[in-house]
């Protein structure tokens, strides 16, 4: 590929995101132009207490979670005993936190985990590996829930739109096709290196591969569990075919390179839905999502993060105001020990 077509890619991929923001604020005006934000305002403050509270339970769970695709990509690196656990979970939710709210994992997350892991001295080459080991859990993760709720979400619901049957199928293939040529190779290639540039990747061991899968299919149904504790007053869907509409919902609003996929997750979440429901309660529910998943872990997370840069600045002055008191005492010190000598 040549220069100019580099440009033109990452051009097109930059701007893409605005054009999926647009479309899906075109398609939420058409489905929300009957309700008034007083309507969407009193959906909101209707869902009942109760559930709010196994909403938060269930984000602060998956956040638990999604700090543990740290820990398994510094065990890939084999750097999982340097590194506190303590440590690992605040670089893990923080970066998360921020990738979820800002979109573009690599550049937001990747630059805080960054920050952090040089701190805490592993190389640049080693977080560059974290950071893609992460993208294959998170994905392979998804790939799985997406394979299992294509079988459990009902067909009539495909047969509203041939534009969504088909990228639902298509979605299904490369999923499947993907899991299984992930899986594939590390049976195959196992403990073998692919050289990009000048980071050498080991292919993990299939023992990894489904620690992968199964630790990103957790962080998904618990994301959608979430949503779903603010769903359940205004409409009953059995879980196993709403956990398949959520994914589905998150990979096309992640896809698209719209920060945190907002507008456009909610335009495919409604347009799922049956017609008879009230979308006015339904953007309600996943307003309150929005804000439990999304708005107060950054605000809690991002908290800890500054507490912890205050007492490391803390740290950092004691020692310099320390070694400014040693160091005028060391030529003393040096006269003393030669004069003992002698």
């Amino acid at each position: 590929m040549s220069v100019k077509a580099k440009r033109l890619f990452k051009k097109v991929v930059s701007y893409s995101g605005i054009f999926f923001f647009l479309l899906a604020a075109v398609m939420l005006w058409w489905q929300l132009h009957e309700y008034s934000l007083s309507d969407i305002a009193h959906a909101l403050i209707n869902i009942p207490i109760a559930n709010l509270v196994g909403a938060c339970l269930a984000c602060l769970l998956g956040y638990l979670c999604l700090s543990l695709y740290d820990f398994l990509a510094l065990r890939y690196i084999g750097a999982a005993s340097r590194v506190s656990w303590w440590k690992w979970m605040l670089a893990g939710m923080l970066g998360f936190a921020i990738s979820n709210n800002a979109g573009n994992a690599v550049v937001s997350g990747g630059a805080i985990r960054y920050r952090l892991y040089t701190r805490w001295r592993i190389s640049g080459g080693d977080i560059v590996k974290m950071i893609t080991f992460s993208g294959f859990t998170f994905f392979l993760g998804c790939s799985a829930i997406v394979i299992a709720g294509y079988f459990l979400v009902p067909t009539e619901i495909l047969d509203r739109s041939v534009g969504a049957s088909v990228g639902i199928n298509t979605l299904f293939i490369i999923c499947a096709a993907a899991v299984l040529a992930y899986l594939a190779a590390t049976l195959f290639f196992s403990k073998k290196h692919i050289n990009i540039g000048k980071i050498k990747f080991q292919v993990p061991t299939t023992k990894t591969a489904l620690l992968q899968i199964i630790l990103g299919a957790t962080d998904s149904v618990l994301a959608g569990l979430v949503l779903y504790c603010c769903l359940l007053p205004f409409v009953h869907i059995p879980f196993g075919t709403y956990i398949g509409l959520f994914v589905i919902a998150q990979a096309t609003g992640i896809f698209s390179q719209v920060p945190g996929g907002i507008g456009v997750f909610e335009s495919i979440f409604l347009l799922a839905l049956p017609d008879a429901v009230d979308k006015a309660d339904i953007f309600g529910a996943l307003l309150a999502y929005r804000i439990i998943y999304y708005l107060l872990p950054l605000i809690g997370v991002g908290g800890l993060f500054f507490i912890y840069e205050h007492w490391l600045r803390v740290r950092m002055k004691r020692w310099v105001n320390d070694a400014r008191e040693i160091i005028p005492q060391i030529p003393a010190k040096i006269k003393n020990i030669k004069s003992r000598k002698k």
